[in-house]
Order: structure tokens, then C-alpha cells, then sequence
């Protein structure tokens, strides 16, 4: 019985979290002894210009589709369905091909995990007899993702399960795990602002410079609240927020925090783009879910789907989203109401989950039957 695997974690830097769910795994596995743990963003080693062009194009992606020009939501609705996604399969099989056998030549693992869907790593691994497993870092299905050597994925929900047996996969091989986050959002003690009424808003992404100001100054008029902006490592931003805003008592802003699980705690609602980490890490925390104008694509289904949970708002206007935020604050019943779907959506040991069950199937290895 192997005891402590060698496992290697595949990622992908195209938005933050492929990698956090990575993070999040490896930090699992250390915490359960097993310490032979290598998290590799395949296509930053192996292709490092194919990589910094496409991460490129994804993230000025945002910025123009706020102008109308959504090639980014074209291409992910056109290659949603399995039949139509095979060039793009064939093209990420064959980039990380290389580098990957590689990796598995040094590291010699006995499970490659992968939070981002490449083809290369079902191949290789089948081929050589190494276990390999899918863990979805989205509320909803990608044709991408599925691969009929992979031996088991891991999901967020029951609905994602369905889909993917639907699609001729045996049950035994789709597990409803949630997805894995941090520790540090499922150990802290949950605050929402008992104090003062505030509002997080995630300002990172490249596209919200369009609007931030306004947003903000809306945001600002409702009556008693704080305003906390978080602006990652957009520094230019920052600076001009903060000098925009620098005469308004209730607005802060920030640019990289690294306690970002406090300040969420502390808070009584986020208004945040629809990624699917930040939006578990939100459940985790039963923290309302504000998401304005969502981007198409996997953003928008996860917005669509975690809406129709009871559990995000869509706000298509400024005026809409500042509505529905006062609304929040001045409806203490709604925001329990809203929190106790969180706590029946929560799957916070989805890290442990995925990392338990993967030891145990790499000592008892299953069928790939279909």
C-alpha cells in the first residue's frame, strides 16, 4: 500500500483559479503527510510565449467585451458541445505532449491531477499506467473537460454529476466533491459585519475600469455602509481609486491584500466577478453574492447557475445592482435567508474529499469502463 503517492498537479495561469484549486489541493495533501506534491502550470514551462500570448488575449477579453467584441464568449459557447470541441482538444493534447512526459520522467508520479482541462495528461497517463484525475474548478460543463481516459472527476454539485453521466460516463467515476478551497476560508470565523455595514468589491479583473468609478460612487450613497476595494495587483488602478475616492469617508482602497479571507469575513456582501473559486470561497464564508454584467462564458454560467440557487445576484445596471445591495442591508431576514442556502450549498471539505478519495483509489485503482 502506498502510503505517501508522488502526485503532480497540473494548473493553468489563465485567470486565478485553476491555480488557487491547486494550492488548495497541495496544501491538502502536505497537511495529510503526504509531501511529494509538485503543482506545475504546464503551459507556462512548456510553451512560456504560446502561454503569455493567450493569458494575454483572455484577459483583454474582459476589457472588450465590454465594448461588444466577446470572442472569448463565442469561442466557449461554439465548443460547449463535445462534437464541436475536438480541434481545440487535439491542439492542447499536442502543446503539452512534451513537456508533460518530462515532468512525469523526473517526478515519476503515481497520480497527476488537473485542474485544467489538457488533453495531453489522460493520454500519457493512460499509456503509462499512472492514475489521473479531473477536478472541475466551474459550476458548470465544458465539452473540454471530458476525456475518456480521465479515471474519475471530481464536481461541484449533483447537477454537474448528471451532466457528465449523460454524457457516457459510469457514475462510479464522477464524484460530488465541491470544489477545494483554501483552509484559510473554511477554518475562520464568520464576522459579516456585525459592526458596520460593508460592502467587498472585487476590482482585479481587467475589466472593470470601464465602470469602477461609477459603480463605486453608487455604491457609496447608500446610508451607514463602508466600501472595501480590493484591486489585486492592478496598481494603476489602485493609485487612481484611491485618489478618486480620497475624500469619501467611507470608501477604502486596496490593492493586493494577502488576508483576503478576513476581510470577507467581515463583510456583509461581495460584488465580484462570477469566477468559480471566488464564488465557493464566498459559500464558504455565506457571503452574499453580488455579480454585475457577468462575462459570457463559464463566468456567466456559474452567475446563472448559483442565481438560480437563491444564493448570487445578476445586475445588468448600476442602479439595479445598488438597489438590490440597499435592499440587503436594510433586510436582516434576507440576508439569514440567503446565508442558510450557502450553509445547505457548502461542501468545505472539498479539498479533504478530493484528497482522500484520490489516496484511496491510487491503492485501489477502478475500471475504466465506460
Amino acid at each position: 500500500m502506498n502510503v505517501k503517492p508522488r502526485i503532480v498537479i497540473l494548473t493553468a495561469s489563465y485567470g486565478n483559479g485553476h491555480i488557487q484549486a491547486s494550492q488548495a489541493l497541495q496544501q491538502q495533501f502536505l497537511a495529510q503527510g503526504v509531501d511529494q506534491v509538485k503543482v506545475v502550470d504546464l503551459m507556462k514551462e512548456g510553451h512560456p510565449f504560446i502561454n503569455m500570448v493567450t493569458t494575454s488575449l483572455i484577459n483583454k477579453s474582459t476589457q472588450i467585451s465590454r465594448m461588444g467584441l466577446d470572442y472569448y464568449g463565442w469561442s466557449y459557447y461554439y465548443t460547449r458541445e463535445k462534437k464541436r470541441t475536438a480541434l481545440f482538444q487535439r491542439s492542447m493534447t499536442a502543446l503539452g505532449k512534451k513537456k508533460l512526459k518530462e515532468i512525469i520522467h523526473q517526478e515519476r508520479p503515481d497520480a497527476v491531477i488537473n485542474t485544467f482541462p489538457f488533453g495531453a495528461s489522460p493520454e500519457i497517463c493512460g499509456a503509462l499506467g499512472i492514475s489521473n484525475f479531473t477536478v472541475l474548478t466551474d459550476f458548470a460543463l465544458h465539452a473540454t473537460w471530458l476525456h475518456p481516459l480521465v479515471d474519475k472527476y471530481y464536481v461541484a454539485t449533483e447537477e454537474l454529476k448528471q451532466q457528465i453521466i449523460l454524457e457516457g460516463f459510469h457514475r462510479d467515476r464522477v464524484e460530488v466533491s465541491g470544489i477545494p478551497v483554501r483552509s484559510e476560508f473554511t477554518k475562520i470565523p464568520i464576522e459579516h459585519g456585525v459592526s458596520k455595514k460593508k460592502i467587498l468589491v472585487m476590482a482585479s479583473d481587467q475589466g472593470v475600469s470601464r465602470y469602477i468609478e461609477d459603480l463605486l460612487t453608487s455604491l457609496a450613497t447608500i446610508d451607514k455602509c463602508q466600501l472595501i476595494v480590493v484591486c489585486g495587483r492592478n496598481e494603476r488602478l489602485q493609485q487612481k481609486l484611491a485618489a478618486q475616492f480620497i475624500t469619501y469617508s467611507n470608501v477604502t482602497v486596496f490593492g493586493f491584500v494577502n488576508n483576503l479571507h478576513e476581510w470577507m469575513s467581515a463583510s456583509t456582501c461581495i460584488v465580484t466577478k462570477a469566477g468559480g473559486l471566488t464564488l465557493t470561497e464566498s459559500i464558504a464564508l455565506q457571503l452574499p453574492i453580488y455579480i454585475f454584467k457577468p462575462y459570457a462564458g463559464q463566468e456567466r454560467e456559474n452567475a446563472i447557475y448559483l442565481s438560480s440557487r437563491g444564493v448570487a445576484s445578476i445586475s445588468d445596471t448600476i442602479e439595479h445592482l445598488t438597489d438590490k445591495i440597499n435592499h440587503l442591508l436594510e433586510h436582516p431576514t434576507l440576508r439569514e435567508e440567503v446565508r442558510i442556502r450557502m450553509m445547505n450549498m457548502q461542501r468545505n471539505q472539498a479539498a479533504a474529499h478530493i484528497v482522500d478519495d484520490i489516496i484511496l483509489q491510487i491503492n485501489q485503482p477502478v475500471s475504466l469502463s465506460i
